[in-house]
């Protein structure tokens, strides 16, 4: 059996230099020179040949981390896939972009960021049709690796997707905060007043103490924006002040850079396979890409788009000091 013509960091590389296509036609057709430079096929078979892991992600995003430091962030993003008629992993789901239900592929990512490194440890990809798992099954699967890891985080932050009882059970069982937005209808009880709608009963900004039904004691802060727009955020520890709740929403955000910059500089939601491991892979390379630009922002203070715009520059320069094109 040959050895194989290209591997994975050769389309992590690919990933990271296009800047526009993210076929594997177009990944052999822009491999240097030489003797028997890889084919197409050889792209493709790359990506059904790999075995779909996400530890390959965190073998190396592991020298990135400080376990015992940071905020652990857990959010999902949908990949828009809408002309996906017959590729596999492909569903409908609602779309914070569209503001409405797409096609696509529902990627779940545990993030790990201290506010200046965004870190991804840990991914799982929506299949329910064939695990059977739902997204707070991959949330509590994650967390429980990322305890088995060693992390001790100063909190676990999400939005109100998963603000479910099982999960929030899961991360009291870990030893962990955590603070996660609410739903306007959640039921709490202030004062053994009765259950009623967090809305409707009287939550400070600074925090109020009430039962979450079918958890115990939370605290609730009550956020209204300039514009007049009110979120309620809800953390386990009782004792968390206004001042940290605001640092570790702020670090929730990270996580939504990270997404806008996966989708924009690493291609993850363009490539052109249907079976569905091709697309797994495809995924955790993106990933992998978007590891690498993260750590050259943190090491040089270039950001990620900057450095892709650098690459395309440098082909630019070279192109107008030589043209190809001209009536000469």
């Amino acid at each position: 059996m040959s050895d194989p013509k290209c591997r994975d960091t050769d389309y992590i590389d690919f990933l990271i230099a296009s800047p526009r296509s993210f076929t594997c036609t177009e990944a052999a057709s822009v491999q240097p020179e030489s003797n028997d430079p890889p084919a197409h096929d050889a792209f493709t078979r790359l990506l059904h040949r790999l075995e779909p892991d996400p530890e390959t992600l965190w073998r190396e995003a592991e020298p990135s981390v400080t376990k015992t430091r940071g905020v652990l962030v857990i959010d999902d993003s949908t990949l828009d896939k809408p002309y996906a008629r017959k590729m596999e992993l492909v569903s409908r789901h609602w779309s914070g972009k569209h503001k409405r239900v797409v096609m696509g592929i529902n990627l779940i990512t545990l993030l790990w960021t201290d506010g200046d490194r965004n870190v991804p440890c840990d991914y799982r990809l929506y299949d329910k049709g064939n695990d059977g798992l739902t997204k707070n099954d991959h949330m509590q699967t994650m967390l429980a690796t990322a305890h088995t890891r060693g992390f001790e985080p100063a909190c676990v932050v999400f939005d109100s997707w998963y603000s479910g009882l099982e999960n929030l059970k899961t991360i009291r069982g870990l030893g962990w905060r955590w603070l996660t937005q609410l739903k306007v209808n959640r039921k709490v009880n202030l004062n053994r007043q009765g259950l009623r709608a967090v809305s409707e009963t009287a939550i400070s900004a600074e925090g109020t103490v009430v039962w979450l039904e079918g958890y115990g004691p939370v605290r609730v802060f009550k956020v209204v924006s300039q514009h007049g727009d009110i979120e309620y955020w809800a953390t386990g520890d009782v004792a968390m002040t206004e001042l940290e709740r605001l640092v570790h929403a702020e670090k929730c955000w990270a996580i939504e850079e990270y997404h806008r910059t996966l989708k924009q500089c690493c291609g993850v939601e363009r490539a052109q396979v249907r079976a569905g491991r091709a697309q797994r892979n495809h995924v955790g390379l993106a990933i992998r890409a978007f590891l690498r630009l993260s750590h050259h922002f943190f090491t040089t203070g270039v950001s990620c788009y900057e450095a892709k715009a650098g690459i395309v520059r440098s082909a630019v320069r070279a192109y107008i000091a030589d043209p190809l094109y001209n009536f000469s």
